[in-house]
């Protein structure tokens, strides 16, 4: 089992963010997390990446607990985020930022050489062939790359880490029609298995390519399923006012 998530207690000012929220994922498998504004989306996969410790219940990584240590900090670098804003260094090249993703587990030596030279090349060429970029990109600045391309870039990061569970938070909200249905399409390929993928979306009519959904309301998980199960009455109710 690549996540899990026992009993999870994210507190907020009202209600909780997350409410006795239980969650395992496998490897191979391509969940779709649905919900409105507030439902817990973001929070849930702050959980699971780490950047949020619950009040209570247990979040194992990989079958192991995610403890504390130089344990966790390697079963951390397993998994990867694309953020909507993607987090991207704007005056860095294509090849220092596909780097990036390798500096939880480089020395310091070779984190400071990245930013004076050109490090393994074709470790980075062939994470970009993988997002269907040219390699002959890796000299760019990122300053100077499209929209889509950025979103390739970003998704390339996450594959030289070496990431095992993709986790992405709404990675195609703002963007045109088919620059999101690519988006999307690779996402999809690149979390088969060994890998996994957990994504939220705002548009519950793309998920018929994920082999399960999630619906989050108020903290709370009203629906766990095939993507097929997922009713308008449930969409209706998932997306209804607080």
């Amino acid at each position: 089992m690549i996540l899990e998530l026992k009993g999870i207690v994210v507190p907020g000012r009202q209600r909780p963010r997350l409410n006795n929220l239980n969650l395992q994922l496998n490897p191979g498998e391509r969940v779709a997390l649905l919900g409105a504004s507030g439902a817990g989306k973001s929070t849930l996969l702050a959980v699971a990446n780490g950047l949020i410790k619950p009040a209570c219940g247990a979040v194992y990584w990989f079958g192991e607990n995610a403890s504390s240590g130089k344990r966790r900090q390697r079963q951390q670098a397993r998994i990867g985020t694309l953020w909507q804003d993607l987090r991207l260094v704007e005056e860095l090249s294509v090849q220092q930022s596909l780097n990036c993703g390798r500096l939880a587990v480089w020395p310091w030596p070779l984190v400071l050489l990245n930013l004076f030279m050109p490090l393994e090349t074709n470790a980075c060429a062939k994470v970009l062939s993988e997002v269907e970029l040219d390699p002959d990109l890796l000299a760019v600045p990122v300053k100077q790359l499209s929209g889509g391309q950025r979103q390739r870039v970003a998704l390339a990061r996450l594959l030289r880490q070496g990431a095992e569970l993709l986790l992405a938070d709404e990675p195609l909200a703002q963007l045109d029609p088919p620059l999101a249905a690519r988006l999307l399409e690779l996402l999809l390929e690149l979390g088969a298995a060994p890998r996994s993928l957990l994504l939220s979306l705002h548009r519950p009519d793309l998920v018929q390519g994920f082999d399960r959904v999630i619906g989050l309301r108020n903290g709370e998980l009203l629906f766990d399923g095939n993507p097929k199960s997922l009713s308008a009455e449930l969409i209706n109710d998932l997306y209804a006012q607080n």
